[in-house]
């Protein structure tokens, strides 16, 4: 038969099994880490800028170089490392999304390029895209709607 537990018994037992929290080094992680990101990007928008490119063009170019840099950290295997440091700092940003689209893809790439790689590249990533996708139609489909 089990012991039944007190409340103050119970509590000091969850005390001594939770970890502890440690919030304010994770929100300073995730802070310098996703300011860090973000000044690179910074850095490639200006650069773009001060090549003469457009805001369109300077945007653009500065996207796919972040996602070429997540792409490029991930495959060294150095994104996961900056993602248990950092948290939500490394995830957030548009290299985060890069990092989610190809782990799948590199780790069932054994099974081959069809069943593994193309058919496992969005397992995470794949309902952010078809929810932002739907979601743009709907608004897109009420914007036309109230135009009228």
């Amino acid at each position: 038969m089990q012991k039944i537990m007190t409340k103050d018994e119970y509590r000091k037992y969850v005390d001594k099994k939770y970890p502890d929290s440690k919030v304010f080094r994770n929100i300073v992680r995730a802070f310098l880490v996703g300011g860090l990101i973000c000044t690179v990007g910074q850095f490639f928008s200006n650069m773009f800028r001060l090549k003469g490119y457009s805001t369109e063009i300077t945007g653009s170019l500065t996207a796919i170089v972040m996602i070429f840099i997540g792409v490029l950290l991930t495959g060294l295997n150095l994104y996961d490392d900056l993602g248990r440091f950092a948290g939500a700092g490394s995830l957030v940003p548009i290299t985060g999304f890069a990092n989610s689209i190809v782990s799948p893809a590199m780790e069932y790439k054994s099974e081959g390029y069809i069943l593994g790689i193309g058919a496992r590249m969005f397992l995470i990533a794949g309902p952010v895209l078809v929810y932002g996708i739907s979601v743009s139609i709907v608004v897109g489909i009420i914007y036309y709607i109230l135009r009228f």
